[in-house]
């Protein structure tokens, strides 16, 4: 058990910008994607990942990788609020931080989730898929969406 407690999300601030590109949302990548602690191998399949980008698209790795966060980042999510004795699935709108948290989440959990290749390849074809709006990342942000339009008439229940 830890001596002094974590501080409060909203006061850890980010992490330092990754050493190749100096970029915070690489960094909060390589951080996510990082298993079992050894982020040495989390920064090798990501930067090598980004050679693949590279290679198939090129373009800058670096711009395809944002414009995939973009088109994978939701708008709105479903939260469950209880009132009276129901549980209701209220759209909300999302916060920047967040959106972009699961939009991390969901490229590396769908990365992860396929087999057959390396992880590396597998992270750069999501990227690469989720840059022209296509994939399973995307197709998730989709279907978030479309729970939260089916679920409008509990707007009123937004706290």
């Amino acid at each position: 058990m830890p001596r002094k407690m974590l501080k409060p999300k909203e006061k850890r601030g980010l992490p330092e910008p990754d050493s190749k590109f100096g970029s915070v949302l690489i960094a909060r990548f390589i951080s996510k994607l990082n298993f079992e602690g050894k982020k040495s191998i989390a920064e090798s399949i990501m930067y090598d990942s980004f050679d693949i980008v590279k290679e198939r698209t090129g373009e800058d790795p670096v711009l395809v990788f944002n414009r995939a966060l973009e088109n994978i980042r939701p708008l709105l999510e479903v939260r469950p609020r209880r009132v009276g004795g129901a549980t209701y699935q209220v759209p909300m709108e999302v916060p920047v931080i967040r959106s972009t948290t699961l939009a991390i989440n969901w490229l590396i959990g769908i990365s992860r989730s396929k087999t057959g290749k390396p992880m590396r390849e597998k992270l750069a074809q999501e990227i690469i898929d989720a840059s022209k709006k296509e994939g399973a990342a995307v197709k998730k942000r989709e279907d978030t969406h479309k729970m939260a339009e089916a679920n409008k008439a509990f707007a009123h229940y937004r706290w």
